[in-house]
């Protein structure tokens, strides 16, 4: 899963929040940043567009911004700001206004109005013990990798907590009878978990923790609120527990399981939070693994580069597989779709096979899971010679004049960085679609139009949108996504009346 993806399954969860819940979310300066953070970024403009402004915002306006063909993602953008009630509509539709409470908390952030423990209470005396964002990095790494091993069925000293392996199992990832560390199996849902990245996995087990919030007697305000404010801490620096609600203390104590704060001792009137909980909403919140995030907090503190290029997997076009790596977590998930042949100190190396790719489908495992956890974890030698080779091809069609950097619709396609061999990437979709011959999606049909022109016109509006599945221009029909059925109705009405 990738940033964008998990931003989105966290603003999936907020939009289906009731609208005063999200109005409650909006009184603290903490939240209402980290939401924003989490847009896409035609909806930040948006939003900043509207920040300082006291009148309400034109729709027409908001048209002659975006190009015709960013339609689409002017139409996303403006659905998840109502979904999210950050936006509301006066009654004919033509006006935008900031939603009132997120405007003036928001404005707040960015002036540095809001109160002195919007952001934590930071602590100002030391409490004796040396806590170095290198022990905060190595105490993350170590919880939650305890998490992922224990779901690979590596033998460990020590398990997961108990209230970990029932947040596992009540969130579909591992089933079994009762709680017991040796009853729990991984599921599908499982497997799909271990390949995405890790920021990702915090927010599948956080969101969750969040729909048992009811269950624990929690109230979701508290515990979101609390999340979001982890996410805007300063990492090696504690802060006081006083000012947190009774049910964010409660939370201390499954977040340090989780490895997302330290706590010396139960009965300490502090905690640390870590690099797991400081990157939670972070633009560059995407790291692999957490032994990857130490690895890169090393790096960072030496003066090398900490980009994304430290993998280790190295894929040849005869789909022969190199990992530098003597890690097991590691290992354990390349075996989930890579027939592994040898194993040496540092190094295993397999084949990526029909059947190999068939056992991850049949486990619920997608194609585009395995090849971006294939381009996450490259080897840098591969992303040297992906940019090489690109170059290259940028030179080739500059000195012929070939035009695919001109805004066509196949420049980027034609100049896109390709880290793994392009022969293999779609020999692996290729045994995905033998088992997937035939997809089914939810939506309406358009037909019965009253002329071609007519017809033509909404067609080109559901494409421009983003909302069009499928059409047949000689039958005069078209079928379009479950969501897109009001915009484009919307759209018909207002034509059909001129």
């Amino acid at each position: 899963m990738s940033a964008n993806q998990f931003k989105a399954t966290v603003n999936e969860y907020l939009e289906g929040l009731p609208p005063t819940i999200q109005s409650q979310l909006y009184e603290a300066p903490a939240t209402c940043l980290s939401i924003f953070r989490l847009l896409t970024p035609i909806a930040k403009f948006f939003i900043m567009s509207m920040i300082f402004n006291e009148r309400p915002q034109s729709v027409r306006d908001l048209d002659k911004w975006c190009r015709p063909q960013s339609k689409s993602l002017q139409y996303d953008a403006l659905k998840r700001l109502k979904s999210l009630h950050l936006v509301e509509e006066d009654a004919g539709g033509n006006f935008l206004r900031l939603h009132m409470t997120f405007r003036k908390n928001f404005r707040d952030c960015l002036t540095g109005n809001q109160e002195a423990t919007a952001f934590g209470n930071l602590c100002t005396e030391d409490d004796g013990h040396k806590v170095t964002v290198a022990f905060l990095d190595s105490f993350a790494s170590q919880k939650w990798e305890t998490i992922l091993h224990y779901m690979v069925g590596t033998e460990l000293p020590s398990k997961p907590s108990p209230s970990v392996l029932s947040l596992l199992k009540s969130g579909g990832l591992m089933e079994g009878p009762g709680t017991d560390a040796r009853n729990l199996k991984i599921t599908n849902s499982g497997f799909q978990f271990l390949l995405q990245d890790m920021n990702a996995q915090i927010w599948t087990l956080l969101l969750q923790y969040l729909n048992l919030t009811q269950d624990l007697n929690m109230d979701p305000v508290d515990v979101l609120n609390f999340l979001f404010v982890l996410g805007s801490l300063e990492l090696g620096k504690s802060y006081y527990l006083s000012g947190l609600s009774d049910t964010q203390v409660s939370m201390l104590a499954d977040l340090r399981d989780y490895g997302l704060v330290y706590q010396y001792s139960d009965q300490s009137d502090r905690f640390y939070p870590t690099r797991l909980a400081t990157t939670l909403t972070s633009e560059s919140a995407s790291l692999k693994t957490p032994s990857m995030a130490l690895d890169q907090a090393v790096d960072t503190s030496n003066g090398l580069d900490s980009g994304p290029g430290q993998g280790s997997i190295i894929l040849e076009t005869n789909f022969k597989l190199y990992a530098y790596t003597n890690s097991p977590l590691e290992i354990a998930i390349l075996n989930l779709f890579v027939n592994l042949r040898t194993r040496f100190s540092n190094m295993v190396s397999g084949q990526i096979t029909r059947e190999s790719i068939r056992n991850a489908l049949y486990n619920g495992i997608t194609s585009d899971q395995i090849i971006n956890f294939l381009e996450t974890h490259a080897h840098p030698q591969m992303r040297a010679l992906a940019k090489e080779r690109l170059d290259k091809k940028v030179e080739f069609d500059a000195s012929n004049n070939i035009n695919t950097a001109g805004g066509g619709q196949n420049s980027s396609a034609q100049h896109k960085l390709e880290i793994l061999p392009p022969t293999v990437v779609d020999q692996i979709k290729l045994w995905q679609l033998e088992l997937d011959r035939i997809q089914a999606f939810e939506g309406y049909l358009f037909k019965e139009f009253a002329s071609q022109q007519e017809f033509d016109v909404l067609c080109n509006y559901a494409s421009d949108v983003g909302v069009l599945i499928w059409s047949d221009r000689t039958k005069m029909r078209f079928f379009v996504t479950k969501d897109g059925i009001s915009q484009v109705a919307d759209f018909a009405n207002r034509k059909l009346k001129r």
